[in-house]
């Protein structure tokens, strides 16, 4: 009888909260639906934890002594790049939310919250992360912009972009639509995988995306809002090339 390889190790997850019962519980959550998980309370435990084994993933609190949860996402990115990162914010504390989304976060949970939905947007971050990408995937050039989605790279006039895991998807699904307005749901939908949330989500990536891609944020011409709608990718029909 031919022998099964081994199952792969449990994807770890790092925890980031100085509440020991919110720490525990979302571990727990997270340890039941097949997660392995670390845990660290406060920022400077969590850099050291993460450059010692780089999780898949990041639960982040926003609120942390000392070094807070923006300056520990800033930390993550610059040094883990693409690192998946879910943050957890105050209910109603939106400016607080898109900041975290501005500096890198992929998503957010607000507190109080159930640990299970935790969970769930902890696994469709990670699905969006772990998409597999066809071998055969060309790379898309418009407008001075070259993506490689199997690489998942990308520059513009030849000078490499650093963007996050939702920035890469979101303009690839804009280069692949060129000229066509898309709608704020539409985006939530194809590009974070989800029916319903936040749309000021899908605005503050838009906004962070125009500050890497266009000459002029503040008067773009390849990402253009269509007002009442959504935005329009201007800079041409994407070109694949093997």
């Amino acid at each position: 009888m031919q022998q099964q390889p081994p199952p792969p190790p449990p994807r770890r997850v790092l925890v980031v909260d100085d509440d020991p019962t919110v720490a525990e519980v979302v571990a727990g959550y997270l340890d039941r639906a097949g997660f392995a998980v670390d845990r660290a309370a406060d920022g400077p435990a969590a850099l050291e934890r993460a450059a010692a084994a780089p999780p898949a993933l990041v639960v982040l609190d926003l609120m942390l002594p000392g070094m807070d949860g923006l300056e520990v996402c800033r930390r993550l990115r610059a040094d883990h790049g693409t690192l998946p990162v879910v943050m957890l914010t105050a209910r109603g504390d939106e400016d607080d939310r898109i900041l975290g989304l501005e500096v890198g976060a992929d998503d957010y949970v607000t507190k109080p919250f159930s640990p299970r939905e935790l969970v769930l947007r902890v696994e469709a971050v990670l699905r969006r992360a772990e998409a597999a990408v066809p071998a055969s995937a060309a790379p898309l050039r418009a407008a001075g912009l070259t993506l490689d989605p199997v690489g998942r790279r990308a520059s513009r006039d030849g000078t490499e972009l650093a963007l996050t895991l939702r920035e890469f998807d979101l303009l690839a699904f804009l280069l692949r639509h060129p000229g066509r307005a898309c709608s704020r749901e539409e985006l939530m939908r194809e590009v974070w995988g989800w029916e319903f949330g936040d749309l000021s989500t899908v605005t503050v990536h838009v906004r962070r995306l125009r500050a890497k891609v266009e000459d002029d944020p503040a008067q773009p011409q390849l990402i253009r809002t269509v007002w009442g709608v959504g935005y329009r990718f201007e800079g041409g029909e994407a070109r694949s090339h093997s």
